[in-house]
């Protein structure tokens, strides 16, 4: 996926390559001065703190979602062996409750993963040698940490591991 603008100057995502089957999100700025919108799409999305991590499906539902909080948080296409590491290292056990009392409501507050059930989001370390040489406030292709990176994901999550 990738960020363009459009003909009438929006921003929109286009798909490089749709068998990108996972799309890694990490929350990069923390909680002061967030306008109420994006804060409601931060906890929609389980980014609760500066260095949360989610692992989402890559298709349109949550387009507009990373597009809202693109000056928050970073993402990018995360392959199968750094999410093996992140699931052994930083996956907590969800100990809550799985129905209510009367088993009529099924709560999904939880990930199936080798018969075990874990949280949906990651707490992640900061990175070693920092998120770059521009910091937090510029994007990344101009230097700095905020936005897509595609495959550069996986580098940045095995620095926070």
């Amino acid at each position: 996926m990738e960020l363009k603008k459009d003909n009438e100057g929006k921003e929109a995502f286009e798909p490089q390559d749709e068998s990108k089957d996972q799309i890694a999100i990490i929350r990069i700025r923390g909680l002061i001065k967030v306008h109420r919108d994006v804060k409601k799409t931060l906890d929609q999305l389980r980014l609760y703190k500066k260095n949360c991590c989610i692992v989402i499906p890559n298709d349109k539902t949550y387009q507009g979602m990373i597009a809202k909080v693109k000056d928050y948080t970073t993402w990018g296409e995360i392959d199968d062996s750094t999410y093996d590491l992140v699931i052994d290292k930083k996956g907590e056990e969800y100990k809550g409750r799985i129905t209510d009392g009367k088993q009529k409501i099924k709560y999904n507050h939880f990930l199936d993963i080798k018969g075990k059930k874990m949280k949906k989001f990651f707490r992640l370390n900061s990175p070693k040698k920092g998120y770059g040489r521009k910091g937090i406030k510029v994007p990344f292709n101009s230097g700095g940490a905020l936005g897509y990176r595609g495959k550069k994901i996986n580098e940045l999550i095995k620095r926070m591991i």
